[in-house]
């Protein structure tokens, strides 16, 4: 499953009046769902955000705890090269009203930082980034992503 970028409290709300939340819910319990959240799907995949006053009903996936926003609004998106843990070669990221992963704890590991900032992170079946690779040509974060599944 890949939960997208978009609004997270808009995603979390369409999860929880679908019914789909609980349907992720019990997959997770039965341990046989493979996630990958970019951006705000990254925000859903975590067990704490910071401010949140419960508009944003989290998953609880990954011991994480994130930011929403963390680097400004949308005039302040950008572009930057990264090094991801495992790559080879730098990734080009796209950053839109990206959040940050805060901390990490448990058997959560940090995959890439930027200026000290924790933008990617892995826990058993699941994959957060705080960047879009899907509006980039570069399939390598995809290609991880199915790699994690086979």
């Amino acid at each position: 499953m890949i939960i997208p970028g978009g609004e997270s409290t808009t995603i979390s709300r369409i999860l929880f009046k679908s019914g789909v939340y609980d349907a992720i819910l019990q997959r997770l319990r039965q341990d046989t769902l493979y996630i990958m959240g970019t951006c705000a799907g990254c925000v859903l995949l975590a067990k704490e955000i910071v401010g949140n006053k419960d508009d944003v009903k989290l998953l609880h996936a990954m011991d994480m705890q994130v930011e929403r926003n963390a680097f400004g609004r949308q005039k302040e998106s950008f572009e930057k090269s990264i090094r991801i843990k495992g790559f080879s070669e730098p990734y080009n990221a796209i950053f839109i009203r990206a959040p940050t992963i805060k901390k990490v704890w448990g058997k959560c590991e940090i995959l890439s930082e930027i200026d000290k900032k924790i933008i990617a992170a892995r826990q058993d079946k699941f994959l957060a980034l705080s960047f879009h690779p899907e509006l980039t040509t570069d399939l390598r974060i995809h290609e991880y992503f199915l790699e994690m599944i086979v």
